[in-house]
């Protein structure tokens, strides 16, 4: 598979790690030139190389969107239009400046995301420290895996989100649609930022 990633932060970058060490096409982007992502690349290894967002964006069968939130409308539109897209991203007004919309509560920021972008997009990573996405990989049976929440309105975009993170060594659960089940595993939800198993992430959120 082709992944796109846009945002070579800590999870966009981790997330190239793992999907690059299992032998995935890696094309990631930041907001500079590809050039300032050399050591990167050359530090990861495998099928990886550095390009455009744009080019991140037309080549991923896949692409994952690691921005800050406040910059989403930076993302290019058109070669994400119907893709799978798997948003990271989380909403601090601290560093986003204040968005009425998030903060009345009358939607959410992958919600925005996906207005506008018209992607099939999957709300996942966004629930778990970079660190422990980094570390915590495990083979598939292993009793400790670590559950990685996600929510989303297209049941084959899911599906195939839910099948990476199985891939690089996590427990997929689903939270509902994008809306109600993304509020679940924002920020300041039961399972943000937590480290739990498929079944403590299941039991709280279905009290969520």
């Amino acid at each position: 598979m082709r992944i796109g990633i846009i945002g070579a932060g800590h999870i966009g970058s981790t997330l190239a790690r793992h999907f690059a060490s299992i032998g995935y096409e890696v094309a990631i982007a930041n907001s500079r030139d590809p050039d300032t992502l050399a050591d990167l690349v050359t530090d990861i290894g495998g099928r990886i190389r550095a390009v455009t967002a744009e080019e991140a964006a037309r080549t991923g069968e896949a692409v994952v969107v690691s921005i800050p939130y406040g910059r989403y409308r930076e993302l290019p539109t058109e070669p994400l239009r119907g893709k799978v897209v798997i948003d990271t991203c989380n909403y601090y007004p601290e560093r986003d400046g204040n968005d009425p919309d998030l903060d009345s509560d009358a939607t959410t920021s992958s919600e925005k995301i996906q207005a506008h972008t018209g992607a099939n997009l999957v709300k996942a990573f966004n629930a778990i420290y970079w660190e422990n996405l980094r570390d915590h990989a495990r083979p598939k049976g292993a009793t400790d895996r670590v559950a990685i929440p996600l929510s989303g309105n297209d049941e084959e975009a899911k599906a195939a989100v839910a099948g990476l993170i199985r891939d690089i060594g996590f427990d997929p659960v689903d939270a509902g649609h994008l809306g109600g089940g993304g509020r679940k595993h924002q920020p300041g939800s039961r399972v943000y930022a937590t480290e739990l198993s498929s079944a403590e992430t299941s039991a709280l959120l279905s009290v969520a």
